[in-house]
């Protein structure tokens, strides 16, 4: 006996022992690959604190595999501290730190390191474990390859931000923070977005991608956008600066956006434009974040896409607050680490969203 075609996308040859063997694989790496992604998640937490107290900057070696282990004696911290010594963020900024204070920010950025390694164990063993089972569907293996090379890659993009600010500067370069960031939310986007799409989904109805598919691809495609104006703003410390709102330097379209020549350095190096381009973008996101919400309730009937526009609009409105709040109180680190970190939040509505609106990836025989 076979199951015939249905709405749910399974193909008439899938007997119904193997849909439920497909099925129950599909529930196991789910949830693997909501596990990772949480994973993402704190690592983009933990990377901002790293970032908001300077730490970012205090290991000056990249030891993939040895670096797991921390100075364990005396002698060995001091000489991570003498490493330090040599780069122009302690000479410039921190010259006379005592030990105790160099534990702290060492250990940010140690903590930091850690759980990018453990964020790549957590992936490949179990997908090791899932591959040699059997339960990775044929046309998902390349998929999750594709994941394990983007964390891969993630790394030597961290240690090559790092290294912008070990020669020549006491921070790290703006762009590569900008970068980094926006690598791990495409990856955790990716991942997501396999993973909310081995729910089983009902199949989209034609009005639903007719109406509503451009606006959340646009939504989707903003919301990366400002993520990487975000890392532009941490890079440069805009949040520390202009710290009034909904008016900037006492207007809403400040003067001397444009000053910097060429022009075009303004949107990447122009502390003023870097914030005010991350404004304009949040408000712009607000806006297109409830008009698709309200569209959605409008044009699809099902619930569980409701549900997701409605969980889009609240979400959207709720990290502008959380901006504006850490604007005007000047970065207080709870509240910039919640920023943060809801911004994820904001992406995987987003993610989910597209997900209902396009269905499960079918059951082939």
């Amino acid at each position: 006996m076979t199951v015939a075609a249905s709405t749910n996308g399974v193909a008439a040859s899938v007997s119904p022992v193997r849909l439920a063997r497909i099925r129950q694989n599909r529930k196991l790496i789910r949830w693997w690959l909501y596990g990772v992604c949480a994973l993402i998640l704190a690592m983009v937490v933990v990377g901002g604190a790293t970032r908001l107290t300077e730490s970012g900057l205090s290991i000056t070696e990249w030891k993939p595999i040895h670096g797991v282990i921390p100075p364990l004696s005396e002698a060995e911290w001091e000489d991570e501290l003498e490493k330090y010594r040599q780069i122009p963020e302690y000479q410039l900024i921190n010259k006379g730190m005592s030990l105790e204070e160099f534990k702290f920010i060492f250990w940010w950025e140690w903590a930091h390191r850690l759980l990018g390694r453990f964020i790549g164990i957590a992936f490949f063993v179990p997908m090791l474990g899932f591959w040699a089972a059997g339960r990775i569907e044929p046309w998902l293996k390349p998929r999750l390859l594709i994941g394990l090379a983007l964390g891969g890659l993630q790394g030597f993009v961290g240690w090559w931000m790092v290294a912008s600010g070990l020669v020549e500067r006491v921070d790290v370069s703006q762009y590569r923070l900008a970068v980094h960031l926006t690598l791990a939310l495409i990856i955790f986007a990716y991942l997501f977005w396999i993973a909310r799409r081995l729910v089983p989904l009902a199949e989209p109805e034609p009005e639903e991608l007719a109406r509503l598919a451009g606006l959340s691809r646009l939504f989707l495609g903003l919301v990366f956008l400002q993520m990487f104006l975000g890392g532009l703003v941490a890079g440069l410390n805009a949040g520390l600066t202009f710290n009034t709102w909904p008016l900037m330097d006492g207007r809403i379209v400040p003067d001397g956006l444009l000053v910097m020549q060429p022009v075009w350095l303004n949107f990447f190096e122009n502390v003023m434009t870097v914030q005010f381009q991350h404004r304009m973008t949040a408000y712009l996101l607000v806006v297109i974040g409830l008009a698709l919400a309200y569209s959605t309730f409008r044009v699809s009937r099902r619930a569980e896409l409701r549900r997701a526009g409605a969980h889009l609009g609240g979400f959207v409105l709720l990290q502008a607050v959380f901006g504006i709040l850490t604007l005007v109180w000047m970065v207080p680190l709870p509240v910039a680490l919640l920023h943060q970190g809801f911004a994820v939040v904001v992406l995987a509505a987003s993610i989910d969203y597209l997900a209902i609106l396009k269905g499960a990836f079918p059951i082939r025989g």
